[in-house]
């Protein structure tokens, strides 16, 4: 079977009510080039909703906050970073880490799993196309259970 037989790839969009969001740091090549996994997390279900890679910049947060669009987030739970304040709107915008527990825990399974993740290892990625690549499958088949 090749690619052309198979099905289309169904997407479902399901409503979030409350969403965490935090970025996790990690390095591409060496330290000197840090890059982050910016992830949203259903405060409900604590099930991974959107995620996308980038420096910590605002211009990320806002990549993350388009793909979020769709699902209807009436409730951001954050930590009390600058990008945040400056892009969600207060009213919605909950800051403090006793709601980002989840995610934080969710960082950490990642960072047990997968070494690319750790701070300190000899395991890294060589490029920013790998890195993303290796975390994205991880973060499909652990998530969603998807066969990739």
């Amino acid at each position: 079977m090749t690619a052309r037989d198979e099905a289309p790839a169904v997407i479902v969009i399901h409503k979030v009510k409350e969403a965490e969001l935090d970025e996790m740091w990690s390095f591409v090549s060496s330290k000197k080039q840090p890059w982050w996994l910016w992830a949203a997390l259903d405060h409900q279900t604590g099930r991974i909703v959107a995620s996308t890679f980038g420096r910590r910049a605002d211009r990320v947060l806002v990549h993350l906050k388009a793909l979020l669009a769709p699902c209807g987030i009436r409730r951001f739970y954050t930590d009390g970073w600058g990008a945040y304040h400056r892009h969600l709107d207060p009213h919605h915008h909950v800051v403090g880490k006793r709601r980002t527990q989840q995610l934080e825990r969710k960082h950490l399974t990642l960072r047990t799993r997968i070494k690319r993740l750790v701070r300190n290892t000899i395991c890294f990625s060589k490029s920013i196309a790998m890195h993303e690549i290796v975390i994205g499958l991880f973060l499909n088949r652990f998530e969603f259970g998807l066969q990739m």
